[in-house]
């Protein structure tokens, strides 16, 4: 006889612990995203972010920039044109809501990669991925305070939500390219292009160069640290690291966001609350892969 069981595989790698340790940082920089508001427009403060961030790559990875092939170049351009969209516009939806709202919204990225990966690709979602995203946008309605029974979202909301397209492609591109190209030179190029988008993106913003205080320049340099760091471990990760497996760490990223807004003072309403538990659970859930695993069946004893 044979017998069938359900498991769900929960073996965590170096290279996913490392990943657990960057959601952690990624999450605390959406509260200091928020505060550069004050001293800085959106795409001029992720244009300096950025350059910063590739500044410091440019002096520790120095010796390795004299071989970068035409791949590299493209994989690098074409995730930081993905970056540059992602952060920008999450950036620029910052101006209107809070950081741990704008985390959240993020979030909906994750169930946004299988619905890119249908269109592009020819690659229906799942049950479990259709289930992840009927959570997710539940959540979305909670998260975004609807009125009168009906979604609305505000000119932020919907930049944040917009953004989750462009961050989905990033996710895509970097496990596209991870095993082609040198992590340290891809990474570099791709923070070079991002900043230089940014910069561009102030003109049909109608955005100034502002004043360089000290809290706009110490913002940029630990933010430009952090992305050096999340970028660099992204991409060295994900050469070994599934995108689902790797979405689904990134999961909690606006869980460590809202932990840091709440100590910081942020208050989201119960309703938006109970909408954050259903988007990080819809991020969970589309990534989840039931595998069953058939018992191996008695053998018979054998003949002499």
């Amino acid at each position: 006889m044979s017998a069938s069981s359900s498991r769900l595989s929960l073996r965590i790698s170096r290279q996913e612990l490392v990943l657990i340790f960057i959601t952690m940082v990624w999450g605390g920089t959406f509260l200091v995203v928020h505060r550069a508001m004050a001293h800085s427009g959106p795409f001029f403060f992720v244009g300096l972010r950025f350059a910063t961030a590739s500044l410091l790559l440019a002096f520790f990875f120095r010796r390795y920039l004299k071989q970068v092939t035409w791949l590299e170049i493209k994989a690098g351009a074409l995730i930081g044109l993905s970056i540059a969209g992602g952060y920008g516009l999450q950036t620029w939806g910052m101006q209107t809501i809070s950081s741990s709202q704008s985390a959240f919204i993020t979030a909906l990225y994750v169930p946004v990669v299988p619905l890119l990966q249908w269109l592009f690709l020819r690659r229906p979602p799942g049950l479990m991925a259709w289930l992840g995203i009927l959570l997710a946008f539940t959540g979305l309605v909670l998260v975004a305070g609807p009125q009168d029974g009906s979604l609305t979202l505000n000119a932020g909301e919907i930049a944040t939500l917009l953004s989750t397209l462009a961050i989905a492609a990033e996710i895509i591109l970097i496990s596209r390219y991870a095993g082609q190209v040198d992590v340290r030179r891809v990474t570099l190029i791709q923070l070079m292009v991002a900043s230089a988008c940014a910069f561009v993106l102030m003109i049909p913003n109608g955005e100034s160069v502002p004043a360089l205080s000290t809290p706009l320049l110490l913002s940029a340099l630990g933010l430009g640290a952090a992305s050096a760091l999340i970028q660099v471990t992204m991409n060295w990760a994900q050469r070994s690291v599934s995108p689902t497996r790797a979405t689904v760490i990134y999961a909690g990223e606006p869980v460590w966001a809202g932990v840091v807004g709440r100590l910081a003072g942020e208050r989201l309403p119960a309703a938006a609350l109970l909408g954050a538990a259903l988007i990080v659970c819809g991020v969970i859930v589309s990534e989840l892969r039931l595998r069953r695993k058939k018992a191996v069946p008695d053998q018979a004893p054998l003949e002499p």
